[in-house]
């Protein structure tokens, strides 16, 4: 069977794990779980997932990796920010963030908004209001 979904995972690169998973917790509102990430030995991994439904949709995860560096220019991810894209917003530069483009219509498929999270990713933000 054909998968109707284009993405089913994505993961965001952190160079301050610790650092990174209290931006997303502040700015989302929401608790990312820890969960083992296998490596090689003597490996510095580690990921916490965003909050999700597997079953339903995509999933995706913070990560501190070896050999893997965030940073603009990458692939570009937008989380889902349904009705909450100007309150997600406004706690960005408390948490250490930056807006890179404000919320903007892209009609008819809603609203999306960019910004730049604590370790350099550009990452989006999508609602349909």
């Amino acid at each position: 069977m054909k998968d109707p979904n284009a993405l089913h995972w994505f993961e965001l690169y952190t160079a301050d794990f610790d650092r990174a998973k209290t931006f997303y917790q502040t700015i989302l509102a929401a608790e990312l779980t820890e969960m083992p990430m296998p490596g090689p030995p003597g490996s510095t991994s580690r990921m916490a997932v965003f909050p999700s439904d597997m079953e339903k949709g995509v999933g995706g995860a913070i990560v501190r990796m070896d050999g893997f560096a965030p940073g603009p220019g990458g692939t570009l991810v937008y989380l889902a920010a349904e009705g909450t894209i100007d309150t997600i917003a406004a706690r960005i530069p408390a948490a250490g963030g930056s807006i890179v483009q404000p919320k903007f219509s892209i009609a008819p498929h809603g609203f999306i908004a960019l910004f730049a999270d604590t370790e350099g990713n550009i990452v989006g933000l999508h609602s349909m209001s």
